[in-house]
């Protein structure tokens, strides 16, 4: 599927007003109503402190320690350059150094170690390729080695080890390949392409040194294949679909998990997937298990449904913030826990922190 670079502008707004008809947005505090979802799942998400950047959608992400960082994003009118740290602690926000490239939207983070890494993404004219370091120690940025594949916005990104992974999105067509990065040597190389379809929105996940990457979209085809990649052998392995499929140990509803512009992170071995969604903005949370390789439903997120969103984790707790819906950005950031019971009162004390709960 090709789509010239100045269409991207417009492009994800216009899919939402075309699906506004069907698009009915979940109110906070709202249970999973789906009827073949479990009546006894789990998860409390907990209302923090606003993110306080501008509202926005499709920004980067990434932890370093008990800290997250939220770059760049488009807020509706323009595409932006700010750079933000969450401190888990304290729940509180604090502006770092500027992005120092092109403000964007579509790119992608990742970390290793103490140093965050920024790249790819689209400016309102042109799809990128640039690549940017960021020293959590000195709150500055370094720009670092193109990367080595085409210009290219929506893609998926992951670290293992000492080595950062970007692959898949748009750069006129759609992709699979995937590029490791080597800081060490400050070079790119290509990896074994991902299996299955090209495509771009779609999530990946890291639980126990393997990367898992699943949805997006591929020529109008929402793709519901999942794969396992080890970087030890560089090899993917095809786990099972996440299509509905005649399977009592499946999910009714497995189907759900497939669309694009989802969040995704790992906690204690498990891999989770929200929001986003068909074309709609979807508030469904989704736990994946390895060892089984099964989904299980978890307790639906309880705000406005969106997509275009960052998700990260932080110890045994996930984060939702920012994102769009039909038009509409957000500054919210939500704490998540998997394994709580949902609470009537989502709402946090100020302050609080999913740590230690007060």
């Amino acid at each position: 599927m090709h789509r010239t670079s100045d269409e991207y502008s417009t492009w994800t707004t216009t899919v939402f007003f075309l699906c506004l008809a069907f698009l009915l947005p979940s109110s906070p505090g709202c249970k999973n109503s789906s009827s073949s979802a479990s009546d006894d799942v789990t998860g409390d998400w907990i209302k923090l402190s606003d993110f306080e950047g501008l509202p926005r959608s499709s920004a980067v992400s990434f932890v370093i320690g008990t800290k997250a960082y939220v770059a760049t994003g488009y807020d509706g009118k323009d595409r932006l350059n700010d750079f933000w740290e969450y401190d888990q602690t304290t729940n509180n926000w604090k502006r770092k150094a500027d992005f120092p490239g092109a403000a964007r939207n579509g790119a992608v983070g990742f970390s290793i170690g103490s140093k965050g890494y920024v790249g790819t993404g689209y400016d309102g004219s042109q799809r990128l390729k640039d690549f940017y370091q960021y020293d959590s120690e000195t709150d500055t940025w370094t720009r670092i080695s193109d990367f080595g594949g085409t210009a290219r916005y929506e893609a998926i990104a992951f670290s293992i080890g000492s080595k950062g992974y970007v692959g898949t999105g748009d750069d006129g067509n759609y992709q699979k390949d995937l590029w490791e990065y080597d800081p060490a040597a400050n070079r790119w190389t290509q990896k074994v392409s991902i299996g299955g379809a090209k495509r771009r929105g779609a999530i990946a996940l890291v639980i126990d040194g393997k990367a898992y990457v699943c949805t997006g979209i591929n020529n109008g085809v929402y793709e519901n294949d999942l794969w396992q990649y080890d970087p030890s052998s560089d090899q993917w392995s095809k786990k099972r679909s996440i299509a509905n499929v005649s399977d009592e140990s499946y999910d009714n509803d497995y189907s759900e998990i497939t669309g694009m512009n989802k969040v995704a992170f790992s906690i204690n071995g498990k891999g989770y997937i929200a929001t986003g969604g068909e074309g709609g903005a979807g508030t469904r949370v989704w736990e994946y298990d390895p060892v089984s390789d099964l989904w299980n439903t978890k307790t639906s997120f309880e705000s406005v449904g969106r997509t275009e969103a960052v998700g990260f984790s932080i110890g045994n707790y996930g984060y939702v913030s920012t994102g769009m819906n039909s038009g509409y950005y957000f500054d919210d950031l939500w704490g998540f826990k998997p394994n709580d019971e949902q609470q009537s009162n989502n709402k946090a004390e100020s302050p609080v922190s999913p740590v230690t709960g007060n």
